[in-house]
């Protein structure tokens, strides 16, 4: 698994970034064959996992979809090209979360290097775009500060800083082609907002940090629901062998 995390990690950011550069030149027919391809990427990384880390990508896929509908279509923190969701962004949702978990991997013993380049990066991102950036970036540093904490004193700090690196080249790679652009202000408020904000990827961190939370109590309700199942198809099964 270690020697294989690299290569896992660099391939689906590869993925990632060809499907943003298609997406630039195709409109919504376009986008629904990049989401069905986006969709069997995933489904066919997802195949060889553990039932945990299967869990926790379906518990990504979720949250961050109900994120997207709230922050992009509902409140227009930030919009798509085509102003709409587009149908890869459910799905390469967990390709971030996966490829992040492969990096940590990858990094092994070195996982507080990780975490110290990705503190690194978020704080100067931050002060620079309180200070040199075109744009005044308060709603960015607002994230940064969470994105720090997390990073310091969350439960999976590796895996936060992986995601965080990815979606941090992701986002300037994204709004520079124009997929997507960040709002200058955050609506329905005077907080200036940066394109990408520095702190865009605490979301990101948010939806892994319910994902890890709540795998195991999903699959705990899951296999419960299932033997209760077996059990009544048991039962009835033995009912119906009486009753004959």
């Amino acid at each position: 698994m270690h020697r294989q995390a690299g290569p896992a990690c660099a391939g689906i950011v590869l993925f990632l970034a060809a499907l943003l550069a298609v997406d630039t030149g195709v409109e919504l027919r376009g986008q629904l064959l990049l989401g069905a391809a986006t969709w069997a990427t995933l489904l066919l990384l997802c195949w060889p996992l553990s039932a945990e880390r299967r869990a926790q990508v379906a518990l990504v896929v979720v949250v961050a979809t109900c994120a997207e509908l709230t922050g992009s279509v509902l409140w227009g923190v930030y919009t798509y090209r085509l102003d709409n969701l587009p149908s890869f962004v459910p799905p390469a949702h967990g390709l971030v979360y996966l490829a992040g978990l492969a990096l940590s991997v990858w990094v092994g013993r070195r996982a507080p290097l990780l975490v110290g380049l990705a503190l690194g990066v978020v704080v100067l991102w931050a002060v620079a775009g309180l200070t040199v950036l075109p744009r005044t970036d308060a709603g960015g540093a607002l994230g940064a500060f969470l994105l720090a904490y997390f990073l310091l004193r969350g439960r999976a700090p590796a895996i936060y800083a992986g995601v965080f690196l990815i979606v941090a080249a992701l986002e300037v790679y994204g709004t520079a082609l124009g997929t997507w652009s960040w709002a200058e202000t955050i609506p329905g408020t005077p907080i200036p907002n940066g394109n990408p904000p520095s702190g865009v990827a605490s979301g990101y961190v948010w939806f892994d940090f319910v994902a890890l939370a709540l795998a195991p109590r999903l699959l705990s309700a899951t296999r419960s629901w299932a033997a209760r199942s077996r059990a009544d198809r048991a039962a009835r099964a033995h009912r119906s062998e009486g009753c004959a």
